[in-house]
């Protein structure tokens, strides 16, 4: 068994009021604490990724605000005190200072980490 708060979790991703924290938490499975400031869009960040969005799932719980996800299909909002599902194909966008807590595959999402990481260097 594995359990993490937000602060056992390493930093893999800050700047401008971001915060991501990753960690593999077991199964195949990492655990994300993200922060989003108002206004964030991850949209230029994901550019060059397929539809220019994250492909990858992800299971969690919006812990404040409000969050836009934009998808081929259209849009849809999830706000404080709601557990998400977040299919392949999504750009995020922050409406409201926001935080959530996330469970992706963790290869696949290491993966879109080191590309974002890359889009911001």
């Amino acid at each position: 068994m594995t359990a993490a708060t937000r602060n056992d979790v390493p930093v893999a991703l800050e700047g401008d009021g971001v915060e991501l924290r990753l960690m593999p938490i077991g199964g195949g499975m990492s655990v994300g604490y993200i922060g989003l400031p108002q206004g964030t869009d991850m949209g230029p960040a994901l550019k060059g990724l397929p539809d220019d969005a994250c492909q990858v799932p992800h299971w969690g719980y919006l812990l404040k605000g409000r969050i836009r996800m934009r998808t081929a299909s259209g849009e849809a909002e999830y706000e404080a005190g709601q557990a998400y599902y977040w299919g392949p194909g999504h750009v995020p966008v922050a409406l409201e200072d926001s935080e959530f807590v996330g469970f992706s595959p963790s290869g696949d999402f290491q993966r879109v980490i080191e590309h974002v990481v890359a889009q911001a260097g």
